[in-house]
């Protein structure tokens, strides 16, 4: 697996941000994934915003959605 300064995601800091910003907790954030048919625990949420867990392309959508991070946003995250 390809990592990028050492870590498996680079969008793991900006979920966090946005979480905190929300005033969820990663059990929060679950259940409300979980209405779009996307299932992390608070563990997995826990391994992505800390870089350890690789973010599927449809788990990306649920988190963006959910936490209504603007996809421009992640844009400028990467480049």
């Amino acid at each position: 697996m390809k990592k990028y300064e050492n870590k498996s995601n680079v969008c793991g800091n900006l979920i966090k941000t946005y979480r905190e910003k929300r005033h969820l907790t990663k059990a929060q954030l679950s259940r409300l994934l979980q209405l779009h048919a996307v299932y992390l625990d608070s563990t997995e949420l826990f391994r992505i915003e800390n870089g350890k867990m690789i973010v599927k392309d449809f788990e990306l959508i649920a988190l963006c959605f959910v936490l209504d991070i603007d996809f421009e946003g992640l844009k400028d995250l990467i480049e």
